[in-house]
């Protein structure tokens, strides 16, 4: 059964959203709201999206839609979640959900008593590359693995311009709450819980941080740098070193050419990975946990955990001591 979204914001990020409703056959992309009804008008002629709603609760209101994606701006994210699982919406919000742990529990405790799924959306968690990055740590193909490195970062001014809601920091922006969040969810994945970290940020002039670097240990004793920002070249890497080798993967979250380096001192081997819209899986994924068909992916305990590490980080960053 096709699982009917509607869409919270007319964000630029929709449009991934759309491309991946429209190549499966279990989603469908009925509504989107705005503040404003023109533009949600004209953003539905566009997407040749069904309904357009000039205001978020009309569209929490819609009977027709079982779920939403919130692409508001960070600060936004827990306030609606909780007012369209309050409206008996199931809801994907787009990441970061919260850099305060406690919002993030209080939003699954509303969705747990009313019965509806909610997830947190890092849709490069569902690729298949992801996957078989996890398999091939699970077997052993690099040994004991012992150190992760991340980085994830671009000009943002260059890019959306300097005007950009990630540089307002009313709307939680931020290099960390934008691009390091994903960072912080491999180093998760992969290695467990940080149980030590120190971390250092520059403060743009808007007020958030334009660059952050982290060192944590996780608790199995593997040990980790991440650096990410919005005033350095664009870099978007993952390795994953064990005692034997190590996993490479350039552009990870992204995944536009999908591929895994094995370095071995011995050489190195490419494992191809097949082409799949992330988008795609994680709506999939969301769906089949809402008709009770698969376990979701990504519930309580990684978006849980993922903020209450996003806390610690800029805690630490912020007192310039280690947590």
């Amino acid at each position: 059964m096709t699982v009917r979204w509607g869409l919270l914001s007319t964000a630029r990020i929709n449009t991934l959203v759309l491309e991946g409703a429209g190549e499966s056959d279990r989603a469908e992309v009925i509504a989107v709201a705005s503040r404003e009804r023109a533009r949600a008008e004209s953003y539905a002629r566009e997407h040749a999206i069904e309904r357009a709603y000039g205001g978020y609760d009309a569209l929490l209101a819609d009977q027709d839609v079982d779920a939403v994606y919130i692409s508001l701006p960070n600060a936004l994210h827990v306030e609606w979640t909780l007012r369209a699982l309050e409206a008996g919406k199931h809801v994907l919000t787009e990441k970061p959900f919260s850099r305060r742990a406690d919002e993030v529990e209080a939003a699954f405790d509303v969705a747990e008593r009313r019965g509806l799924v909610l997830s947190e959306g890092f849709m490069w968690r569902h690729h298949p590359q992801t996957r078989a990055l996890e398999r091939l740590v699970a077997d052993n193909a690099i040994g004991r693995l012992r150190v992760i490195r991340a980085a994830f970062s671009f000009q943002l001014a260059a890019v959306h311009g300097a005007g950009d809601a990630r540089f307002e920091p009313e709307l939680d922006g931020g290099a960390l709450m934008d691009v390091g969040c994903y960072c912080v969810n491999a180093i998760r994945a992969f290695g467990g819980e940080p149980v030590e970290l120190q971390a250092q940020q520059v403060v743009g002039e808007s007020g958030v941080d334009v660059v952050f670097v982290a060192s944590l240990r996780l608790a199995a004793d593997v040990v980790v740098h991440f650096d990410c920002g919005f005033v350095v070249p664009f870099r978007d890497e993952l390795e994953l070193v064990g005692e034997e080798g190590s996993l490479f993967t350039d552009d990870p979250f992204h995944i536009h050419v999908p591929g895994i380096e094995l370095r071995r001192e011995s050489g190195t081997e490419r494992i191809e990975i097949p082409a799949a819209n992330s988008y795609r899986l994680e709506l999939e994924n969301v769906g089949d946990a809402i008709r009770g068909r698969a376990p979701l992916l990504l519930g309580r305990g990684d978006a849980v955990g993922q903020a209450r590490a996003i806390e610690a980080l800029y805690e630490a960053a912020e007192r310039g001591v280690r947590a």
